[in-house]
């Protein structure tokens, strides 16, 4: 089961599926309405049983879009089988309960927290899941954790999949902390001062990586790599203390493990989410083929340095932020959202966005009540993040005020 089956862990999922048919068998897809035209393709191309959709105002075209796809492909009505088509905001998670085969396994890539919800419905079921939503750990990380059985959760994130593969090597007790790395994005070398007039497009920039203008952002502001610390937490169980980030341009090695003994095993292999991807589709075994490897044949310099925390204050705002608990990681994550949005607005300096992250975390602080209270529900989480996104709207409306 695919949901986010037209975003790019999708696309890239079915990918790795359609070289290795003969090892997977996609059961359904979910995918977002404004692409039905794709959704038909992967839909009829995959034979899959069952398609759904956010909006039912969709599924009439979605419907329509299958015979279009039908026709291009020559086929003939009565020749082949629609998809059941299930429409409105609760079919990805009717989707993720599907009944599938023993060896059933429900793959999140679906962007935002809406990902939540088939989450929980997949643990549920029963399913193995392989998450690479990661707003399902970061805004409902108790949720998910009540929950999930051992083993439950396979990660499809680059660095979790890299964590995952090397705690591989040694028992639960021999490990020291876990390190994930981060590209140091387009600023990566700058001081604070250095970071106050830089541009959308200059934050657009990434020298490593090509994703969404939100993504490369939180790339460039390293709040990425602080959902990622979050999320570290919540799938292995260790406390903040034992998470380290350290800077790595090159995007060779994915994350590190460190040992009692002195010893650290890293992940290395080329930037592309196939690897990943494949892994969460067939844990604990490996697709041949799924990625390409590193050519040893070519020198190669890489390079580590430890994260500034005064450039780029994000995943220590993240440690204090997960460390408190409660609602706090969600309000954490739709404050930046917002900020994100304020800032391509041309609305907020680049500094600006953390720092207002920060103003609404204070202020939730002060406010109390269910806020820092662990959420019960979807709800919980979903009321918490309107409340972080109108107090950052109103942060930044502050700060738009006084320039």
């Amino acid at each position: 089961m695919l949901l986010g089956s037209t975003g790019s862990i999708g696309t890239q999922a079915l990918d790795v599926i359609r070289r290795n048919r003969d090892r997977f068998r996609v059961v359904g897809l979910a995918g977002g309405g404004a692409q039905v035209e794709l959704l038909a393709a992967q839909a009829l191309e995959f034979g899959v049983d069952a398609v759904a959709v956010a909006r039912a105002s969709t599924a009439q075209d979605l419907q329509l879009a299958f015979y279009a796809e039908a026709q291009r492909r020559g086929w003939s009505e009565g020749k082949f089988a629609l998809p059941k088509i299930l429409a409105g905001p609760d079919a990805a998670a009717d989707l993720a309960a599907w009944p599938l085969g023993e060896n059933g396994l429900v793959l999140n890539g679906i962007t935002g927290s809406i990902g939540l919800a088939p989450t929980l419905a997949a643990l549920t079921a029963g399913r193995t899941l392989a998450l690479a939503n990661k707003e399902s750990l970061v805004a409902g990380g108790p949720l998910v954790r009540a929950l999930a059985k051992p083993g439950q959760i396979v990660p499809v994130d680059s660095e979790h999949s890299a964590l995952a593969q090397c705690l591989r090597g040694g028992a639960a007790a021999e490990v020291r902390k876990l390190i994930l790395t981060a590209s140091g994005g387009p600023f990566r070398g700058r001081t604070r001062a250095e970071l106050g007039g830089v541009t959308v497009d200059d934050a657009l920039a990434h020298p490593t990586w090509s994703m969404g203008p939100v993504v490369t952002i939180n790339s460039a502001t390293m709040v990425n790599k602080a959902l990622e610390v979050i999320e570290a937490h919540e799938l292995f169980g260790l406390p903040y203390e034992k998470l380290d980030v350290v800077v790595h341009p090159q995007s060779l090695v994915h994350s590190m493990v460190e040992f009692v003994d002195g010893s650290t095993l890293a992940q290395v292999s080329p930037p592309d989410m196939r690897l990943p991807i494949a892994l969460g589709l067939a844990w604990p075994d490996r697709v041949p083929e799924a990625a390409a490897a590193v050519d040893w044949t070519k020198a190669a310099t890489w390079t580590f340095e430890p994260l500034d925390d005064d450039a780029f204050p994000a995943v220590r705002l993240a440690r204090e932020v997960g460390t408190a608990g409660g609602c706090l990681p969600a309000i954490y994550n739709a404050a930046n959202e917002e900020c994100v949005a304020a800032f391509i607005a041309g609305v907020l300096p680049f500094t600006g966005i953390v720092d207002t992250v920060r103003s609404v975390v204070e202020s939730a602080e002060k406010a109390g009540g269910q806020l820092l209270d662990e959420p019960g529900s979807v709800e919980d989480v979903l009321s918490a993040e309107r409340w972080a996104r109108s107090e950052a709207v109103t942060a930044v409306s502050a700060v738009e005020g006084s320039r």
